[in-house]
Parts: C-alpha cells; sequence; structure tokens
C-alpha cells in the first residue's frame, strides 16, 4: 500500500532530509585518498548525532554500519571497514539515511577519490543526470514508470548500462514502503503519482554489465564483471507544484 503523506508529515520530512543534503555535501570535501570506509561512517554518524537525529541504516534487517561506503565496483550496501583505505582514482558511493521524530531520509552520492579517470568521471555525472532526466516525469497524473524509463534512456544515451536488481521506493516512516521504483522500464505503467507520495528514487548506473553478484559478507553487491557502479539519490516529494527533492541543499558560496 502506498502511504500518502499529508503536509505537515512531509513538514516533518524536511528535517532529517536537509540535514542529509548538508551531510553529502559536506563528504566532497571529507573524502580523499588515505582514509577510511570506516572513517567515511563515523564522520556520518557523528554529524547525524550532533543534529539530534539517529543513523536509519544502523541495524536495519542487521546491517552493521551507520551508512553504506561502496568501493568501485561496488554497487550498494558496501560494510564500512577499518582496513578498507581509499587509493587515488577510486570512487566511493555513500547511502545515508537519517531518522527524525519517526520520519527518514535516504539519499545518496558517488564521489571522485582525488584524480579519477574520464570514465569514472562520465559514470557519476551520468547517473547524477539520469537521477534529473526521471524526475522530469516526477509530476502529478504521470505513471510512475515514466520514471523508471526516463532514467534508464538518460543513462543507456550515455552508453552505461542501469542495475535491475535493485530499486527505488517510498520512504516516510520505513525506509523502504511501497511502491518499489525500478530504473528501467516501458513508459506509462504503475500507479499514478499523486501529491503527498514521498519517493527515494536512485539511479545505479554500471559501465558494463547491469547483472550484479553477492558478496560472502551478504550484504554488498557488486558488478558481475567487475566494472564501476555509480550511485545517485534523492528523497523526493510529489506535490502539485512538481517534485520537490527534499535531500538536495544547494552548497553554501
Amino acid at each position: 500500500m502506498i502511504v500518502i503523506k499529508s503536509k505537515e508529515e512531509i513538514e516533518l520530512l524536511r528535517v532529517p532530509c536537509r540535514a542529509t543534503g548538508e551531510l553529502l555535501n559536506k563528504l566532497a570535501g571529507f573524502i580523499k585518498p588515505g582514509i577510511s570506509t570506516w572513517d567515511i561512517d563515523s564522520f556520518c554518524a557523528e554529524f547525524i548525532k550532533q543534529h539530534k537525529m539517529t543513523p536509519t541504516f544502523k541495524g536495519y534487517g542487521g546491517f552493521p554500519g551507520n551508512v553504506c561506503v561502496s568501493l568501485n565496483e561496488e554497487i550498494v550496501h558496501g560494510i564500512p571497514d577499518r582496513k578498507r583505505i581509499l587509493q587515488e582514482g577510486d570512487i566511493v558511493s555513500i547511502d545515508v539515511g537519517a531518522t527524525y521524530k519517526g520520519y527518514t531520509s535516504d539519499a545518496a552520492r558517488t564521489y571522485p577519490v582525488g584524480n579519477i579517470s574520464d570514465e569514472a568521471q562520465h559514470l557519476i555525472d551520468a547517473t547524477r543526470d539520469s537521477f534529473f532526466a526521471g524526475i522530469e516525469f516526477a509530476k502529478v497524473g504521470n505513471r510512475l514508470s515514466d520514471i523508471s524509463h526516463a532514467v534508464q534512456a538518460k543513462a543507456e544515451k550515455e552508453g552505461f548500462s542501469v542495475i535491475r536488481d535493485f530499486v527505488g521506493h517510498g520512504v516516510g516512516r520505513e525506509l523502504h514502503e511501497d511502491p518499489q521504483i525500478p530504473n528501467y522500464g516501458k513508459a506509462g505503467r504503475g500507479p499514478r503519482l499523486v501529491d503527498g507520495m514521498v519517493l527515494a528514487i536512485e539511479p545505479m548506473v554500471a559501465v558494463g554489465t547491469y547483472e550484479t553478484e553477492t558478496l560472502l559478507n551478504n550484504w554488498t553487491a557488486v558488478t558481475a564483471d567487475g566494472k564501476l557502479s555509480a550511485h545517485y539519490e534523492n528523497t523526493v516529494a510529489i506535490t502539485e507544484n512538481g517534485p520537490e527533492v527534499l535531500t538536495l541543499v544547494e552548497e553554501e558560496v
């Protein structure tokens, strides 16, 4: 069942969503060669704590980290590790949620570690662009799969593939609510979008195949061919005035 949020609930959601957007901006200056994925997890946990919120992912389904930190060919659900050190040329995806008064945010970005290849930068940019291509259709009256189709079309136009085993979803009082939002498919299908829907739209895009494997830790998903993957996600409210990207915060100049 799709849970429609009231205006009051969306106002509550703005609080953790804004904090999450600010955190993602700050990570761009924190991530560099030589730090561990555990350092990133600790940085995020402290930021969320300072904002008097709780890390949504910690313990969710048994997940051991405060955030997901996924390197290079890792698509999602990378487990923070003190021994996993970022190297020049890596790319790292951070997926994070914060919970405030029972409402949760969900967002992700992929960051360069120092100087990266042109292909890796193109992948990061195309993944972000595919999100924005999708939300062009996140409007009242459209079908859910209109978003999915636009994401796929943009990613594939850039020469990449979209991951199919993991999807976006509704978000609110629960981290994962209905509906599921694939990043591929034909337009004109699925439920109609209505005012008050809140969706976590999250393209996951790969250089090579869209096929995936899961590591022995039973969490971390990787590309089956070992090629790079990137992730870009925001919590988006569907309103009568168009989509509002709640976790996107403009950086202060």
